[in-house]
C-alpha cells in the first residue's frame, strides 16, 4: 500500500547455527527416497526403472545441522542416465553443495533383462535388484556395483547318496565389487549364472524344461562351489578392485538357508 514500508522478514537459519558438543557425525541426510532413473543397459543402450536413494554427508563438529531440502534439489536435477561416471559426479556435486569434505551415495532398483529360453529361444524378462553406491571420504572416491542373482543349484551330496534325483532349489548369489572403472551389471550377472548349476528363465517351454533339470543334475554346487567359482573369475578381471561374494541356498528340504561368503581387496593397504 502506498505510504507503507515493506517488511522483510528475516527467517532463521536454525540448522545453520553453531553447535558446541565437538562432535562430528560421521553420516546425516535422506533414506528412502524413491526416484525414476534411466540406466545403461548393454543391450538396449539405457532402461527406465526406480530407485531407492540413500544420500549422506559428514557433518563437522561445529556444525548443528545440514540441509535436507538440498539433497531433493540434487536428486531432482538429475534426470540423465545414471552411469558410474554421472554418479561420481552427484556425489561430488552433493557434498560441495553441503558443505562437507565427505559423504555417501547409493541407489538401489530392479534391472530387467532379456533372457532367451535355452533351447525353445521364447524370450521373456527377467528382473534382477542391483546397486549403485559411491563414498567420497579423506579426498578418495569408491564406487561399488551390487546384484542379487537368483539362480539354481543343485546338491552334490544328494546326487552322489540318492539312488535317482538330486534335491536343488533356488539360490542367490550377490556379487559385490569395487570397481576402478565402468562394468556392466550384465558382466556381474553372466558370471554368477555361469557358476551356478543352472540359471533361470522367465518362461520355459517343456524342451527348456529339460534341458534346465538336466544342466543342474549334470553341474551340482554346494555354496562353497559357487561363491570360490564366482570368486576366480572375479580375481581375473582388472576393474574390480575388490569384492565380496555370497551365495545363499534357500534349501528345499531343510528349515533353514546354506550360506558362504568370500571377501577380497586386491589394493595393498593404503593403495
Amino acid at each position: 500500500m502506498p505510504g507503507t514500508t515493506a517488511v522483510t522478514a528475516v527467517i532463521d537459519d536454525v540448522q545453520g547455527r553453531p553447535d558446541t558438543r565437538r562432535l562430528p557425525i560421521n553420516r546425516v541426510g535422506i533414506k528412502d527416497i524413491y526416484h525414476p532413473v534411466r540406466v545403461k543397459d548393454r543391450s538396449r543402450g539405457e532402461q527406465h526403472t526406480i530407485a531407492n536413494f540413500n544420500m549422506y554427508v559428514a557433518l563437522p563438529h561445529n556444525f548443528k545441522g545440514t540441509h535436507m531440502s538440498r539433497f531433493v534439489e540434487i536428486l531432482n536435477e538429475h534426470e540423465r542416465e545414471i552411469s558410474v561416471e554421472s554418479f561420481g559426479e552427484m556425489l561430488a556435486q552433493m557434498t560441495a553443495r553441503l558443505e562437507s569434505d565427505g559423504g555417501h551415495l547409493e541407489m538401489s532398483f530392479q534391472y530387467f533383462v532379456m533372457k532367451k529360453a535355452p533351447v525353445s529361444g521364447v524370450e521373456s524378462l527377467l528382473d534382477y535388484r542391483a546397486t549403485l553406491a559411491a563414498e567420497l571420504k579423506n579426498g578418495r572416491t569408491e564406487t561399488w556395483l551390487k546384484v542379487v542373482v537368483p539362480v539354481t543349484s543343485l546338491c552334490p551330496c544328494s546326487k552322489r547318496i540318492s539312488d535317482y534325483g538330486a534335491h536343488n532349489q533356488r539360490s542367490h548369489i550377490t556379487i559385490s565389487a569395487r570397481i576402478s572403472e565402468h562394468v556392466w551389471i550384465e558382466e556381474l550377472i553372466d558370471i554368477a549364472e555361469q557358476e551356478a548349476s543352472c540359471e533361470l528363465y522367465g518362461i520355459l517351454k517343456r524342451p527348456d524344461e529339460k534341458y534346465v533339470t538336466e544342466r543342474a543334475y549334470d553341474n551340482p554346487k554346494f555354496v562353497e562351489d559357487m561363491v570360490r567359482d564366482v570368486a576366480l573369475k572375479l580375481n581375473l578381471d582388472d576393474r574390480v578392485r575388490a569384492y565380496v561374494v555370497e551365495s545363499e541356498n534357500f534349501e528345499s528340504i531343510h528349515n533353514h538357508s546354506a550360506y558362504a561368503r568370500i571377501e577380497r581387496d586386491k589394493d595393498p593397504p593404503g593403495g
